[in-house]
């Protein structure tokens, strides 16, 4: 390989490396979306009732190996915090939902208030104290 092959080379591997951190430094962090600001869940969508306080709502496919670890820990938030539950969703089986909500991976979650209002989500794992932030903003009362 020539100098400048390697160069070329080098350049490719070091913005391919760049781009891959820029596009992993959101993953699993639960945030706001604009579009999401009035949509509402409830039992019709979701196939069961929502939590008293908040529901966590997870997308997951048959072979997401995050999906799993995701199931425990939002499990175990749900555990915790009285009068939230958690309902997970075969994104395959739902894709009209999906389509609707726009998950474009699995695992998505979405933390609702106890009305259904998307007040959160997160695309990829998300981590045990974001999940618990986000509740706070689910169950804090409205003023």
């Amino acid at each position: 390989m020539t100098t400048t092959g390697l160069i070329v080379c080098a350049a490719v591997l070091a913005v391919a490396g760049v781009f891959g951190l820029w596009h992993r430094r959101g993953e699993g962090r639960l945030r706001m979306r604009g579009r999401d600001g009035g949509k509402r869940l409830g039992e019709a969508e979701l196939g069961v009732g929502l939590g008293e306080r908040a529901t966590l709502v997870q997308f997951s496919s048959a072979f997401c190996a995050p999906c799993r670890a995701t199931r425990r820990t939002l499990a175990e938030v749900a555990e915790m915090v009285d009068g939230v539950s958690h309902v997970e969703i075969d994104a395959e089986e739902r894709l009209e939902l999906v389509r609707e909500l726009g998950i474009l991976r699995t695992p998505t979650v979405l933390v609702l208030d106890a009305g259904g209002r998307v007040v959160r989500r997160a695309a990829g794992q998300p981590r045990r104290a974001d999940v618990i932030a986000a509740l706070g903003e689910a169950v804090r009362p409205c003023s």
